[in-house]
């Protein structure tokens, strides 16, 4: 049997689609933190056959969930303090999103100026449509389907 222990405090992400972890462990940016991350790949679920769980030890407050919404917002995310469940985050498409998609338009303005964040804002929130708030390029779905 697989042990990993309780976290003091941070958050633990459930029902991640299997094999989809190690995306969001980058996009999460959680290699930059200095903080214990736990991946559990393949775990067996009722709900779902298999899935993944991340654990990640760090004040609540530190990891931008709308990141999460965008990538799955299926997603389940638990708040841990004093090895406790103290909230249940219910994720959603998040409005805008930075830095997480690139604009493929070569004309866009981020193409040009190197400094500049890439902001898409949602724009069809029935059909997942993002467009990126310079140039009204569009960007259809989720990154996990």
């Amino acid at each position: 049997m697989l042990n990993v222990g309780a976290l003091q405090e941070g958050y633990v992400f459930d029902h991640i689609k299997a094999g989809k972890s190690m995306t969001i462990y980058h996009d999460l940016k959680l290699d930059k933190l200095d903080c214990t991350v736990a991946i559990i790949k393949n775990a067996r679920s009722a709900k779902m056959g298999r899935k993944d769980i991340i654990k990640v030890e760090c004040p609540v407050g530190t990891l931008n969930l709308d990141i999460l919404g965008f990538i799955d917002h299926n997603i389940t995310v638990n708040i841990i303090q004093n090895q406790t469940i103290i909230q249940k985050v219910e994720l959603t498409l998040p409005k805008k999103i930075v830095n997480v998609l690139q604009c493929s338009n070569p004309r866009c303005i981020t193409s040009i100026e190197q400094g500049l964040d890439q902001v898409f804002v949602l724009a069809d929130p029935e059909k997942e449509v993002y467009r990126c708030m310079y140039c009204e390029e569009k960007y259809r779905g989720h990154r996990n389907k």
